[in-house]
């Protein structure tokens, strides 16, 4: 790691395609300037991104990365921090990728604790696809496909993380530079499964979750009395549907990382050659 490194160190030469005004422009500013003000370097980061809008961040961002499956971004980042517990491993994806089709990764994800850090761009609908009801919609949120609304309420990703007993659970406001950047970074530092939910605006597709919305109702934590170190105030933060929180809700400061816990300290590119003994005995066994 190096003092030395710039946020701009992040940027690759590939211009964005989102429209003008997304939110995932400054989730990903505030995600580069995390990881240079936490001594990282493109060389030793690792981008995983899944499939949406949020998907192509790996792309705009210079470092290595991946651009997975539907869904599926965060079993290839927890098997590249097992496999190199030397790079800093960055999962990156939406509301629909996280929070649906890959809902059942997110909770093992969390209940695993590998040391590495998930942010999810959070806009309350699938962009992508150009405007359906996602996880986090709200239940009479209107769009061509469910002019109703989806009528079930929305997902709750934070108290899905608490139920897994997440040990880092925050949330953040793509527009709210400074505290965005401090939240990842916090994330980022923390020892375990850092987890961000991104309130990332969609002005394409949701006229109601707008950046005037967010500035108007968000409650920054940082200027209460919250502690986020005890799991009651968690709670209650979390399950309070009425306000809409940004900052640190809860973080064990107790955490160890699976990783650590299972002493995988070493990348796994420098085992000797040759098979560990008695594994052809066991191929044989099957096969």
């Amino acid at each position: 790691m190096s003092s030395e490194i710039r946020f701009t160190d992040f940027k690759s030469d590939k211009q964005p395609t989102w429209c003008p005004g997304c939110g995932d422009f400054g989730t990903m500013n505030g995600m580069m300037k995390a990881l240079a003000n936490t001594g990282n370097d493109p060389d030793n980061t690792f981008v995983v991104a899944g499939i949406g809008c949020s998907g192509k961040i790996g792309t705009y961002m210079h470092s290595y990365a991946l651009h997975g499956v539907h869904g599926r971004a965060l079993p290839v980042g927890i098997g590249t921090k097992l496999s190199n517990p030397e790079l800093e491993v960055m999962v990156a994806g939406g509301d629909g990728d996280g929070y649906s089709i890959g809902a059942g990764h997110f909770i093992h994800a969390v209940r695993r604790n590998v040391d590495m850090t998930y942010v999810v761009m959070d806009n309350r609908i699938y962009g992508l696809t150009k405007g359906q009801a996602s996880p986090t919609s709200r239940e009479d949120f209107e769009t061509s496909t469910s002019p109703d609304g989806p009528k079930q309420p929305p997902v709750n990703p934070l108290a899905l993380a608490l139920a897994a007993g997440g040990t880092f659970i925050a949330q953040s406001f793509s527009s709210d530079s400074q505290r965005h950047t401090e939240i990842v970074k916090k994330a980022i530092e923390h020892d375990g499964f850092g987890f961000v939910n991104v309130y990332s605006p969609c002005v394409t597709f949701n006229d109601v979750d707008t950046y005037d919305y967010f500035r108007d109702t968000i409650v920054d934590l940082s200027e209460t009395d919250h502690d986020p170190t005890d799991y009651d105030d968690a709670k209650s933060a979390i399950l309070d549907a009425d306000k809409e929180y940004q900052g640190v809700i809860y973080q064990d400061e107790g955490s160890v990382p699976f990783d650590e816990r299972e002493g995988l300290s070493e990348p796994m590119h420098d085992i000797p050659d040759g098979a560990p003994d008695d594994a052809m005995d066991l191929v044989r066994e099957f096969y």
